[in-house]
């Protein structure tokens, strides 16, 4: 009894790498329970290390880089499917990003995901979801040091999310650089924060919810001074809030604050970041908010076990794009189906892993091919590129949609290798395999009709792909196939590939 148990437990980790913090916790899974054992944080003020062309600065990255050394030693024995890193807003607008991710493997051996604000929405909300009395309704409001998330949901369903450029580091750079706490500061901080939320206020407020939430270390400092206040029951409201700045105005610089419940760290972007939560106050007409230990990495890690349990909301993403864009689904699952059997046949020779995530991608970039179809047919291959790249695809991070708009990019016509991006959780040989297989696997499906296709066998031998075919006489009796096989053949000479069949 006490082995099958032991069997049952898995060590996971989360980290978050932000703009002013990273954050780790760490878990363990038992059975069907996930267990917190530690959570890890050290300020490391990235953003604030971003310069006016958007590159880290070298002492940026070092203090990012001494963090992850200290992560890594709490990590020692994890496997590598038990981690997840995903990096927010300063890795997002940093050009020299890859840099950062480069040298951040030789010291922690795994895999960084840079998602976008709407995919970092969708994991705060997941995260408080996860860590919060079930409500109605919820509104959960995450400030962080380079964006903000707004998002509105039920249970775990996100049903509104919005990620704003502005949080506590760039409000900081931008209104108090000097110092300086006047009420001239706050009103223009409280402006443009306003203006940026104007956009949202209409769809916001007529959604509405029952419960709200703030997440992570700005919206818990503000909690922590306004229990200093004497507030104990830790809600914040807007008059609260009106009291706070108040204060804050009372001093003559940052270095000057000096706030029961406030820490020296949290300091210097404090009064920014009540700054931007009295304005969503303001806009959303937000009566009281309550503070919620959930947040980005605890979605990150709710949602590690949920993809071991198959319940991957990707897939869910997926159809709802196909449908969006009137997808052919009947073609498209024959392509998937082609794809995912030649991949199998190939694989090992490949040195791909048995459960590599190069599958999945494979899969759901022939689902979605031709999603650019339904802008127009010249091209579409482009518009397809196009819209996976940019459209906010919930679950996948951004390099994972890269992934997608490649293989759609080169899915069909001249093979320009040249325009071909750079990737950092991927291997470039890996991702021209999974081109060369969907490429096949839609030509091979290019009649778009009923008849089963008889049992075609692909081999590969150094660079020669070799297909080969079960029915001898299939390809006289198809001579479109045939004549579209000898033109791929013709466009994967010209890339310095081989192809016979």
């Amino acid at each position: 009894m006490s082995q099958s148990v032991e069997q049952k437990v898995r060590n996971i980790a989360a980290i978050d790498l932000g703009s002013n913090s990273f954050h780790m916790v760490v878990a363990k899974v038992v059975g069907q329970d996930l267990q917190m054992v530690s959570r890890h944080k050290q300020r490391v003020r990235l953003a604030s290390g971003l310069d006016s062309e958007m590159n880290l600065s070298d002492a940026a990255i070092e203090r990012g880089l001494l963090c992850l050394v200290m992560f890594a030693e709490r990590l020692q024995g994890f496997e590598g499917d038990n981690v997840r890193i995903v990096a927010t807003h300063a890795l997002r607008q940093a050009n020299n990003a890859p840099v950062f991710i480069q040298r951040a493997r030789e010291v922690l051996p795994f895999p960084i995901e840079i998602i976008s604000g709407e995919e970092e929405a969708r994991l705060i909300y997941l995260g408080v979801a996860h860590t919060q009395v079930e409500s109605d309704s919820k509104l959960v409001v995450d400030i962080g040091g380079g964006s903000t998330e707004m998002i509105i949901g039920q249970g775990f369903e996100v049903d509104l999310l919005n990620s704003q450029q502005m949080g506590c580091v760039s409000f900081t750079n931008q209104f108090f650089n000097n110092g300086k706490l006047s009420k001239n500061n706050f009103a223009k901080a409280t402006l443009a924060a306003e203006q940026r939320l104007k956009p949202l206020v209409k769809q916001y407020r007529k959604k509405g919810w029952s419960t709200a939430f703030g997440s992570s270390g700005t919206i818990k400092a503000i909690k922590e001074v306004l229990i200093g206040f004497g507030y104990h029951d830790g809600l914040i409201t807007h008059k609260r809030l009106q009291e706070l700045i108040d204060a804050l105005c009372t001093f003559d610089s940052i270095d000057a604050i000096e706030l029961s419940g406030l820490s020296k760290e949290r300091k210097p972007v404090f009064a920014a970041g009540v700054v931007i939560l009295n304005a969503l106050f303001q806009a959303f007409q937000i009566i009281e908010m309550h503070f919620s230990d959930g947040a980005l990495r605890e979605g990150v890690l709710y949602e590690m076990e949920a993809r071991f349990a198959r319940s991957d909301i990707r897939m869910r993403t997926t159809e709802n794009l196909a449908n969006k864009h009137n997808v052919e689904l009947n073609h498209a699952v024959c392509v998937k189906h082609q794809a995912t059997e030649l991949f199998s046949q190939i694989r090992q020779t490949l040195g791909i892993k048995k459960h590599s995530e190069l599958l999945s991608l494979l899969q759901w970039a022939a689902l979605l091919h031709e999603v650019g179809l339904n802008i127009s047919l010249p091209g579409f291959h482009r518009h397809s590129a196009y819209i996976l790249q940019h459209t906010n695809m919930p679950g996948f991070n951004s390099e994972q949609q890269l992934v997608l708009a490649t293989l759609a990019r080169f899915q069909c016509k001249s093979l320009k290798l040249n325009e071909m991006p750079e990737f950092n959780l991927f291997d470039k040989n890996h991702l021209l395999a999974l081109i060369k297989i969907l490429r096949l696997a839609i030509i091979l499906n290019g009649q778009r009709n009923d008849q089963l296709l008889p049992e075609i066998l692909l081999t590969v031998e150094g660079k020669l792909w070799v297909l080969d075919c079960v029915n001898q006489l299939w390809l006289e009796d198809n001579k479109s196939l045939y004549a579209d096989l000898l033109a791929e053949q013709e466009r994967w000479l010209s890339a310095g590939w081989q192809l016979k069949f």
